[in-house]
């Protein structure tokens, strides 16, 4: 099973002399004679161990600590391997929870919490975790973790649990942005918050708005990608320097004669620095369409920082309503995607 990702930061930071003060009170069962529960804070990219606690006769032990903003709490037992508890306590928070350590899964099962909506959400997720080692889910793990965050986009735990995800982020990226639009303006300082607004910003997938782009064309005039909705748009990143990107316009001319009449529009922004070659590949190449934008900024173009360009050639297709359908199509496979649009 794929690892949930810790994204380790600075946590501990805020803790100043007008913080309140935090309770946890947690009731281990299960554990061993003479187990010891280490709390650990995420600091500098590694876990840095803070306190070890020992519970009395009844397992439990308790935290009290002055907490200014949100902040994880980290349990887990004083061996190697040992499974974690993420708890993300908030300010003047009394949080009272029951968990089963469970050897044989080497596993932590929250049975009973109290406390915000945070301990909610991450006491189901331990049990959905649980359910999936001990037996096999009708309901694969993925979809109902996906389910449980989408209920919960404005809880602050969600930010952090859907790192979860982090290696399948294309496939999960409107999920990214429901909880970054759920929680964004609340808690805009967050360090999770902050990470899956900036996932979200920075990697434009298929099923996201694809931003505006506002830019000078040939004639000095100023165009705006949002003026097309309504069409189906290839933004297409090219340049005149660039031999693939030169090779690849013919397919483009074919495909723009083929389907403009259908509703298909060409938006070009050219990653030259050069005005005159520019205007003379446009002309060569016979891009006859009229959406041809560049900053003359190089790899420094605006739209192609705002979209993540790195490599050219590179497209982004982008449907009546806004919404990126696929991107980095080419050849067959943008003229397969376009018969397949416009068959509908």
């Amino acid at each position: 099973m794929k690892k949930l990702l810790v994204i380790l930061v600075a946590l501990t930071a805020g803790l100043t002399a007008t913080a309140q003060k935090s309770t946890v009170n947690c009731t281990f069962k299960g554990l061993e004679s003479g187990a010891r529960i280490v709390l650990s804070n995420a600091q500098g990219g590694r876990l840095v161990p803070v306190d070890t606690l020992t519970p009395n006769a009844k397992g439990l032990v308790s935290i009290t600590r002055p907490v200014a903003d949100p902040t994880m709490m980290i349990l887990s037992l004083n061996k190697s391997n040992s499974p974690m508890l993420h708890l993300l306590v908030m300010p003047k928070e009394k949080i009272t929870l029951t968990v089963d350590y469970m050897p044989a899964t080497n596993q932590f099962n929250i049975t009973s919490s109290k406390g915000s909506d945070n301990m909610r959400v991450y006491k189901e997720f331990t049990n959905l975790l649980v359910r999936t080692r001990l037996w096999t889910p009708e309901i694969p793990f993925e979809q109902s973790l996906d389910s449980l965050l989408s209920a919960n986009t404005s809880t602050l735990m969600s930010a952090f649990l859907v790192t979860y995800f982090e290696q399948a982020f294309e496939q999960y990226a409107p999920l990214y942005k429901k909880i970054r639009d759920g929680l964004i303006d609340k808690w805009p300082e967050n360090e999770f918050v902050k990470h899956v607004d900036s996932r979200v910003r920075t990697a434009l997938v298929a099923g996201m708005e694809a931003p505006d782009i506002v830019m000078a064309d040939r004639n000095g005039n100023t165009r705006r990608l949002s003026d097309l909705r309504g069409k189906v748009v290839l933004i297409d990143f090219w340049a005149s320097w660039c031999r693939p990107c030169r090779m690849e316009n013919p397919n483009v001319v074919r495909l723009y004669s083929q389907f403009h009449n259908k509703g298909f529009e060409v938006f070009s922004v050219s990653l030259d620095n050069n005005r005159d070659a520019w205007l003379k590949a446009i002309e060569d190449d016979h891009l006859s369409w009229p959406n041809h934008v560049s900053d003359l900024r190089g790899w420094s173009s605006a739209a192609g920082r705002l979209y993540g360009i790195q490599s050219i050639p590179a497209t982004v297709l982008v449907a009546p309503d806004g919404k990126i359908m696929a991107r980095n199509l080419r050849g067959k496979d943008l003229e397969n995607k376009l018969k397949e649009i416009f068959a509908q």
